[in-house]
């Protein structure tokens, strides 16, 4: 979200940088010019309106790709809004009088040469610029709102919880690149973090549907060069079981059993789950016994609380130490469930 807020806080700048300019240049005296750049400027805010609300509509349904900046569907009716927006505020009769302009002149009120309408655009303008790239601004950086889309992270977190990530524990991701600089705290076993889906392909399926660029939240497992496995349910990192989780729940009493694809060479056994094919070849027998696996270095093993109903590391391989976002911080909605997570 924060990308998508960033760019139309650009939009709306580079409209505020060149109504300057056209006002210095003395292009609103024209009657028509004015109408028709005011126009734009509606057509500007229906486009960021709907697709923002798009964006929201999506988000509660689960389906936004932070991958993508906007969707077609999302871009098919911003521009739909757009062109509405902007042929509705051309043909609207104009309540400010055509001597508006004269007559500011002769009381010397006004510098500018911007009409009522074309004023109030660069003060809109202004507004939308500033308070957009700041919200951005903090969202990249500092504190991001996520919600809860499903149970695999019960009893910790439930559907539907509001909660904010701390995005600078980790340190503050360059744009558009993979290096992050002033790191606050490293990654630890236990932590519960914000990531995104790690895959470069769009149209690769995982846990029953296409995850490219989505948000996920669970719990890390497995540290960079720590051989992990699972027999039975339990986890075992460099060969000592990992004792006490108590944040875990197992809903399914019966026990998937090794799968026979566990005669695979380890070497292939690992470059399977490390390209995200191990659970097409397995399915859904990796549950329950899975690995032994080394997490390679600058990556992570993550796993969801609830074991038995969590999509994780054990399907679809290791997270890049930079795709992880944040850490959960706090809970905020609803309130009787506010808190900080263990």
């Amino acid at each position: 979200m924060e990308e998508k807020l960033f760019w139309i806080g650009m939009l709306a700048g580079a409209y505020l940088f060149l109504t300057h300019r056209f006002d210095k240049k003395g292009r609103f005296g024209s009657e028509d010019f004015a109408r028709a750049w005011h126009s734009l400027f509606v057509a500007m805010v229906s486009f960021s309106g709907v697709v923002l609300l798009m964006v929201s509509l999506d988000n509660r349904k689960g389906e936004v790709a932070a991958g993508l900046l906007f969707s077609r569907t999302q871009l098919l009716y911003g521009i739909m809004a757009a062109f509405a927006g902007g042929i509705w505020s051309y043909f609207k009769p104009r309540s400010v009088p055509r001597n508006e302009k004269a007559g500011k002149k002769n009381a010397g009120k006004a510098a500018s040469e911007a009409p009522g309408p074309m004023a109030e655009d660069m003060e809109w303008s202004e507004t939308i610029f500033s308070a957009v790239v700041l919200a951005s601004v903090v969202m990249y950086l500092f504190v991001q709102a996520f919600k809860i889309p499903s149970g695999s992270m019960r009893n910790t977190f439930l559907e539907g919880d509001h909660l904010f990530v701390n995005k600078f524990i980790y340190g503050f991701r360059i744009p558009y690149t993979q290096k992050k600089v002033l790191s606050f705290g490293k990654i630890d076993r236990g932590d519960i973090v914000v990531f995104q889906f790690p895959s470069s392909d769009p149209a690769e399926e995982q846990c029953g549907g296409r995850q490219y660029g989505k948000d996920f939240i669970k719990r890390v497992i497995g540290l960079p060069g720590e051989t992990v496995e699972i027999r039975n349910g339990a986890v075992y990192v460099n060969g000592e079981k990992l004792a006490p989780e108590p944040y875990t729940q197992y809903l399914d009493p019966a026990r998937y059993p090794r799968p026979s694809a566990g005669r695979v060479p380890p070497a292939d056994y690992q470059s399977l789950w490390e390209n995200r094919a191990l659970s097409r070849m397995v399915s859904e027998l990796v549950r329950d016994n899975f690995g032994p696996v080394t997490v390679p270095q600058g990556s992570y093993l993550v796993m969801g609380d609830n074991r038995d109903r969590s999509c994780d590391s054990r399907y679809w391989g290791p997270v890049p130490a930079h795709m992880i976002k944040g850490k959960a911080w706090f809970i905020y909605w609803p309130p009787s469930r506010a808190g900080f997570p263990k």
